[in-house]
C-alpha cells in the first residue's frame, strides 16, 4: 500500500479534492474539509484519518496506531506504518472518515456532493 493506493481510494469518493500542504503532505478533502492525509516522504506516520469518538481510544491502543500529530484533539489517528492495519480495514476506515467529515457539512452541500455537482463560484483553471 503506497500513497497511490490511498489516493485511488480517496478520489473514488464523492466530492473529493486533493492538494499538497505542509511541505509534502498529500491531503484529501471533501468540501474543503480534510478527511485523510498521507506524507509523500517517509517519516513518522504513513496515513492519518478521522475516526469516531468511541473508536479513537480503541484504535490508539493498537500497536502502530497513535493519536495523529496536531489533529488528535479532533479525533484523528495516525498509522505509523502500513502493517498497523489490514488493507481492507484501511479502505473501510478511509470511507468512514469521509462519512464523518461529510456528515458535518450543511445539508445543501451534502446533497450537492452526493449529486456529483461541482461547487458554485469562480472558475479556476
Amino acid at each position: 500500500m503506497r500513497a497511490e493506493w490511498v489516493r485511488a481510494i480517496c478520489l473514488a469518493l464523492p466530492g473529493v479534492t486533493e492538494e499538497i500542504l505542509w511541505g509534502g503532505e498529500l491531503v484529501f478533502k471533501v468540501a474543503g474539509k480534510m478527511f485523510c492525509t498521507v506524507p509523500l516522504e517517509p517519516g513518522g506516520v504513513w496515513l492519518s484519518i478521522k475516526v469516531g469518538d468511541e473508536e479513537f481510544a480503541e484504535l490508539t491502543e493498537r500497536p502502530g496506531i497513535i493519536p495523529a500529530p496536531y489533529l488528535a484533539r479532533a479525533k484523528w489517528v495516525a498509522l505509523e506504518n502500513e502493517e498497523a492495519m489490514p488493507p481492507g480495514e484501511v479502505k473501510e476506515r478511509i470511507g468512514r472518515s469521509w462519512e464523518l467529515v461529510a456528515a458535518k457539512l450543511p445539508r445543501k452541500e451534502q446533497a450537492r456532493i452526493l449529486a456529483g455537482r461541482r461547487p458554485c463560484g469562480p472558475a479556476t483553471g
